[in-house]
């Protein structure tokens, strides 16, 4: 199946406002030459192969295209980028929106902490049936009965048998605030 390059009813009716804004944040509409010169290159790049097509993202991008990526969407995405600069890209205001959103995102991501992260040389002891487990923290992983394993999940299997999220076992996530409030009361 081939992409559709050419679709009438997506384009704008004539005599109403243009939904497209120039770099500045004010309404433009690309002219119908420049229209059909977008049209003309969005249909060579269907004739170019794979190869021709990760050049001009390198091109475009000044790096290669993600691995695996089909050679379906990298038509997809030259051609919206074709699309973009023809109708002047997102306005100001659109910018500074995602910019403020990725900030927060960046915020929030920064200060998730998935759990404690053991220092190197930290022995980790953990008390299973009766039994205690001992484990150091080395810098290439743990060690656990003078074995080297680079995961404390396949410790805690090893330990008990069944699958277990080793961080867990050894009790290096954090709990939660309502977990803590649970925690603290007799």
């Amino acid at each position: 199946m081939t992409p559709s390059t050419h679709d009438a009813s997506g384009r704008h009716p004539c005599g109403e406002p243009s939904p497209f804004r120039d770099r500045g944040g004010h309404r433009s509409r690309p002219d119908s030459a420049g229209t059909a010169e977008v049209d003309r290159q969005i249909a060579e790049l269907l004739k170019r192969s794979t190869s021709e097509l990760r050049v001009a993202w390198r091109q475009l991008h000044r790096t290669g295209p993600p691995q695996g990526l089909s050679r379906d969407l990298l038509i997809r995405a030259l051609a919206h980028q074709l699309q973009e600069r023809a109708a002047g890209g997102p306005s100001r205001g659109l910018r500074r929106r995602l910019q403020t959103l990725a900030g927060e995102f960046e915020k929030r991501s920064a200060s998730f902490d998935p759990g404690i992260v053991p220092k190197t040389g930290t022995t980790l002891v953990r008390q299973w049936r009766g039994h205690a487990h001992t484990v150091l923290v080395r810098e290439d992983g743990f060690e656990y009965e003078s074995q080297h394993y680079r995961s404390l999940s396949v410790i805690a299997e090893r330990i008990t048998g069944a699958h277990w999220s080793g961080p867990r076992f050894f009790g290096l996530t954090k709990r939660t605030g309502a977990s803590l409030g649970a925690a603290a009361r007799p």
